[in-house]
């Protein structure tokens, strides 16, 4: 007697429903599935094979994006043996600090779906910050406030940030591969990668700690500041935002610099 479509489909959801360090074992078993039920000439198990192979193209061919994602670590690693990637998110918004990330991965470290974390979802960032801080052979944060902000400008308080989380690694970063522009003052080889969040698995993983880290920050001060929905806009101008500035006023994290045409 056949196994039924309904245990069919169960078993499929079984062999793709792994963890996105577990890649490895999903492959195997998309490939055990399809494989064992290939021969069924039922359509109904014929679209779940579909499935199946959509799913396992999209994950071999994620594994070899991120593969690609490796080329500099690669082209530098035997120079080099501790390759740090920084980056920093927090440059544009009206309010909030600017946070930057500097981490050393592993080499050979395969994350799936790591990018540039404008590029991926909440709840995925979420999960690649775990896994980013609990592989990473290093990770440190730095951050200048909106009042530091204010004083020195944004260009010299992301690049102070920047310097601040590269020296504050734990194991010393020999090498930086950093997003877009060197780090004035920091005394280490550094290679500018334009778009580098998207080309480099060490500045996306920056990217990634960054960003995860600075939205918890707005999530508390959307506490205590409520009227500012911190919580959805994380500091940045949306129409809500700014009008909340205009009939409330600013607030304590408020960048003075930035809200001058709407105070």
């Amino acid at each position: 007697m056949s196994t039924s479509i309904s245990a069919i489909k169960e078993e499929y959801k079984k062999a793709s429903d792994f963890e996105i360090m577990e890649f490895e074992q999903e492959i195997s078993a998309l490939n055990e599935f399809i494989e064992k039920y290939s021969p069924d000439e039922r359509s109904g198990v014929k679209t779940v094979i579909k499935s199946a192979q959509k799913k396992l193209s999209s994950l071999e061919s994620e594994i070899e994006r991120i593969k690609g994602m490796m080329k500099f670590e690669e082209k530098y690693g035997d120079e080099y043996k501790a390759i740090c990637g920084v980056d920093e998110v927090g440059r544009g918004p009206l309010a909030g600090p600017v946070v930057t990330a500097a981490v050393i991965l592993p080499k050979g470290l395969i994350i799936p779906y790591l990018n540039d974390s404008k590029q991926v979802n909440e709840k995925r960032r979420e999960e690649l910050y775990d896994i980013i801080m609990d592989k990473a052979v290093a990770v440190a944060i730095g951050i200048r406030s909106e009042k530091e902000i204010d004083e020195m400008g944004i260009a010299v308080a992301d690049s102070a940030a920047m310097k601040d989380s590269v020296l504050g690694l734990k194991v010393k970063a020999d090498m930086v591969l950093v997003d877009a522009f060197k780090i004035p003052g920091l005394d280490l080889k550094q290679v500018p990668i334009v778009k580098g969040d998207t080309l480099s698995v060490s500045i996306a993983a920056a990217s990634i700690v960054a960003k995860v880290t600075r939205d918890r920050m707005m999530d508390d001060y959307s506490k205590q500041y409520p009227e500012y929905g911190f919580d959805s806009n994380k500091g940045y101008g949306s129409a809500k935002h700014i009008e909340a500035i205009k009939q409330v006023g600013p607030c304590d994290i408020h960048r003075r610099s930035f809200i001058g045409n709407f105070t």
